[in-house]
């Protein structure tokens, strides 16, 4: 699906129920229309990830992910060789008449390839949105791994050679900013900073995602969360712990939020046990 304006996209992105700011919608339409990777950047729960997942409904791509950890290397990224089949099909060519110099070709043929995300994404083309989940993550020395398909939506494999898309994927990376990146890797991308929403965009995001809640409960989760990021916290809670602590209060029967039912469903929206401590002395005056 080929869009004609930002506008038209961010209609699409609210049908899938993604509400975007003005900002990330001319981000993630500037990523598709020139064709470069977009690199999302804020803090977590706020919808970085599930820009990625959107897009990939409303153009009817392929969504292909790579979940960084530390440690990730290109074995798990790009590709890898079944070498337990390789070596059951060299012992079967031991007694066999194959021409000996064309053995180590079949043994590194395609059949054997194990495709991982970077290079899925690569054959699938403009058919794929990559969502490399987490740069942050990942080791300084794997972003060098992702110069090459970001540059020129190619990966080579010695045994082969260079396998190139025609048309190069939708590239979405995001990071929490656990670390700086690499300033080669952010060369190659656009860049947007998701912030969190203000109480109006956040209540309307929550009445999307929780239909089930009422607008006075949307509205008042929406308020005391925005309170909450103002407290020294450990780890702020975002839209995305917003929508769980709406659902979790309107699955009680709860129509606005009040300082008990705050305090039995605080597991929804606080995820650190100092946090909560601190939270819980002083929910009275938050809620």
């Amino acid at each position: 699906m080929a869009f004609t304006g930002v506008d038209q996209l961010e209609a699409a992105l609210a049908g899938e129920s993604y509400l975007a700011d003005r900002g990330l919608a001319v981000s993630v339409y500037l990523a598709l229309t020139l064709r470069r990777p977009l690199l999302l950047e804020g803090e977590p729960g706020v919808g970085k990830t599930e820009i990625a997942r959107t897009l990939a409904r409303v153009t009817g791509a392929e969504l292909i992910r790579l979940q960084c950890y530390e440690g990730i290397d290109a074995a798990q990224a790009l590709y890898e060789w079944d070498y337990a089949r390789q070596l059951l099909y060299a012992r079967t060519l031991q007694d066999g008449g194959l021409d000996p110099s064309r053995r180590a070709a079949e043994l590194y043929g395609p059949e054997f390839l194990v495709e991982r995300p970077l290079l899925r994404a690569v054959r699938a083309g403009a058919g794929a949105v990559l969502l490399i989940d987490e740069i942050d993550r990942a080791d300084e020395e794997f972003e060098a791994f992702l110069l090459e398909v970001l540059a020129d939506a190619a990966v080579t494999i010695p045994e082969i050679g260079t396998i190139t898309a025609d048309a190069p994927p939708v590239v979405v990376l995001t990071s929490n900013r656990t670390r700086e990146l690499h300033d080669a890797l952010k060369r190659r991308c656009l860049y947007h900073w998701i912030d969190y929403p203000g109480i109006e965009r956040e209540t309307a995001i929550i009445r999307l995602r929780a239909p089930e809640a009422s607008e006075a409960l949307a509205r008042s989760v929406a308020e005391v969360v925005a309170r909450l990021r103002d407290l020294d916290l450990v780890k702020r809670p975002g839209p995305a712990e917003a929508i769980d602590w709406t659902r979790a209060l309107a699955a009680i029967g709860i129509g606005r939020i009040d300082a008990a039912s705050a305090a039995e469903t605080l597991g929804a929206a606080v995820k650190n046990r100092d946090d909560m401590a601190l939270v819980r002395k002083i929910l009275p005056e938050v809620v």
